[in-house]
């Protein structure tokens, strides 16, 4: 049966190609002139369609085999292929052809030889599309995991709903735990997207050998059951990931990026990172210093001095949500209650400092 459509194929082929040969060769049949002359035209053009007609069968013919076992060795290879594979070379073929279609009107009046132009381009940009499709698949791979990832991350009902921003819990927000006293409240919105990569991390840091770090990895996963169970929050586990990259941090940049959503996290230096990718960040320690009391230079505090400051003299307390008080002369009142007056405060990276000295010394004075 293949052998039959090739046959017909090239007796199709060959008529066409005698055709397009008296037309090269002797210009286009000229419908003036007398009837002798026109039928003598036609007679030689039937001629030539027939010769070519004749050789194109004969060629197809002998041809026929090496054909068909050509078609089977390509479908062959064709089927071990990976599917990503056939896909990258599919779609880069497709795209090869769609250029060649959409330059093919620039080309589709050449006279003579050059009206082959066109099936030639569909060859060659074919080839070139599907070679550079096979040479990219990796990268098409990725790229078609993130956006088909990103779009099972959205809610089925979301476009009812309007746009609904992602958060992305990393490993030490989780671990903190205020995280889950802050969506308590209602201030976080959206999602909250916990990749299954964290929670790895998680997994690996509870069963550590180290105590320390063996109870803040279980710590992070009564976290994450609180949050999911007892908390009206949507959760979201999010399962891809960024196999060639291997640092956590760099996956969660990567996923924001791919879901436009939001890092959470409490790690000085992801924050950084986020920031010089352009990635939106939200620093729990940040909003915990915003909604800090505001204490004003002038202002009197009563604060326990519990121990000694890093100047002679100096004492040190702590207000209720741990700020740090350093207190003029506060030494020899350690382990005692006590008025202060605030001299200054100082705002720093770590977090907030209040310098004071006891009310007692500026009664004396």
């Amino acid at each position: 049966m293949v052998r039959r459509i090739i046959q017909i194929m090239g007796l199709i082929g060959g008529a066409i190609g005698g055709g397009q040969v008296y037309g090269w060769m002797n210009g286009a049949v000229s419908w003036s002139g007398s009837s002798l002359g026109l039928l003598q035209k036609s007679g030689t053009y039937y001629m030539n369609v027939a010769i070519g007609a004749a050789f194109g069968l004969i060629v197809a013919t002998m041809l026929a085999g090496k054909i068909i076992q050509f078609m089977q060795e390509g479908v062959a290879k064709t089927a071990a292929l990976p599917l990503r594979q056939l896909f990258a070379g599919a779609g880069g073929l497709l795209a090869g052809l769609l250029l060649a279609v959409l330059l093919y009107p620039s080309v589709a009046e050449l006279p003579g030889i050059g009206a082959l132009l066109p099936a030639v381009m569909m060859l060659l940009f074919g080839y070139a599309g599907m070679q550079i499709g096979l040479h990219k698949q990796e990268e098409l791979a990725s790229g078609l995991a993130a956006v088909l990832e990103a779009r099972r991350a959205v809610p089925e009902d979301q476009d009812s709903r309007g746009y609904e921003e992602h958060k992305i819990l990393d490993t030490s927000v989780i671990i903190d735990g205020r995280i889950a006293d802050i969506c308590k409240t209602g201030f976080i919105e959206g999602t909250l997207v916990i990749p299954e990569f964290v929670l790895e991390e998680l997994q690996h840091i509870a069963d550590s050998s180290d105590l320390l770090k063996r109870n803040r990895g279980r710590r992070g996963l009564d976290i994450l059951n609180k949050i999911q169970k007892e908390l009206d929050v949507k959760v979201l586990i999010y399962e891809g990931d960024f196999e060639e990259i291997g640092e956590v941090d760099s996956k969660l940049v990567k996923l924001a990026k791919a879901l436009h959503g939001k890092v959470v996290t409490n790690d000085f230096n992801l924050n950084k990172v986020c920031e010089l990718q352009g990635v939106s960040v939200l620093n729990i320690n940040d909003l915990a210093n915003a909604v800090k009391p505001v204490v004003l230079p002038g202002e009197e505090i009563v604060v326990q001095v519990i121990k000694d400051g890093k100047e002679h003299g100096q004492g040190v307390a702590y207000l209720d949500d741990g700020t740090m008080i350093v207190v003029e002369g506060g030494r020899e009142y350690i382990g005692t209650t006590m008025e202060v007056l605030v001299t200054s405060v100082l705002q720093t990276s770590a977090g907030r400092m209040i310098f004071a000295k006891p009310k007692l010394l500026e009664k004396a004075l």
